[in-house]
């Protein structure tokens, strides 16, 4: 297996392309790795954050005529944006899904969904041996349970697969907050659904526009 480091390891958005793969009701209902809110905030808070740095973003659904349709928190996102429907439960598999991601000329690509280990997983290990810088996203993926999502991981780590969440990637894409192009964008970002961060940030701006009380006397 192939080291991942040096700086040339690290995730660029000029790079990336985001695949986003089967958040929808059927799957979400039987989501037992995380908190289901949790899972939908964290996904959103990832497309969001690929909004702000311009990477392509792939939504793709299966079955969605009986598994339900992409939750609204993503698609709204996106408005507009065709998802990519299939009866291939790997993804890797459907001719539409895989030409859409390579049609983007990224390499460096991104995968979450659920459930981490069908849907995820197959994916991320078929695109991995075919030569792809494969990257899961963790926590806006979920499994049926505990055990099975952290043994996908493992499974895909031993494949050369990264792994990491979804602040990381936001903040690894930012890498310099004098690239102010995004830095705002991705703050209004950390400030929705990045939780204690975005409330510590905002707390920081309160206390910093606060005046200093004069001196008596």
């Amino acid at each position: 297996m192939a080291f991942r480091n040096g700086l040339d390891s690290l995730l660029r958005p000029e790079d990336s392309v985001l695949v986003l793969i089967d958040h929808q009701p059927y799957q979400l209902a039987n989501l037992n790795s995380h908190d289901p809110h949790m899972v939908v905030n964290n996904t959103t808070g990832l497309a969001k954050s690929a909004k702000v740095f311009g990477v392509p973003t792939i939504l793709t659904s299966v079955v969605a005529e009986r598994g339900g349709v992409i939750f609204p928190q993503v698609t709204d996102v996106f408005p507009g944006q065709e998802v990519i429907d299939r009866t291939f439960i790997n993804t890797w598999e459907d001719p539409k899904a895989v030409d859409a991601v390579k049609a983007t000329g990224r390499k460096q690509l991104i995968i979450a969904g659920l459930w981490t280990e069908i849907c995820v997983a197959m994916p991320a290990i078929q695109a991995a041996g075919e030569g792809w810088d494969v990257t899961v996203i963790t926590d806006a993926s979920g499994a049926v349970s505990i055990e099975a999502h952290e043994v996908a991981i493992q499974r895909m780590i031993r494949a050369g697969v990264n792994m990491m969440t979804w602040l990381a990637l936001a903040a690894e894409w930012q890498r310099d907050w004098a690239r102010l192009d995004t830095a705002v964008g991705v703050t209004e970002v950390l400030k929705q659904h990045a939780a204690g961060s975005g409330i510590a940030y905002l707390w920081e701006q309160q206390l910093l526009a606060t005046p200093v009380p004069k001196a008596a006397g």
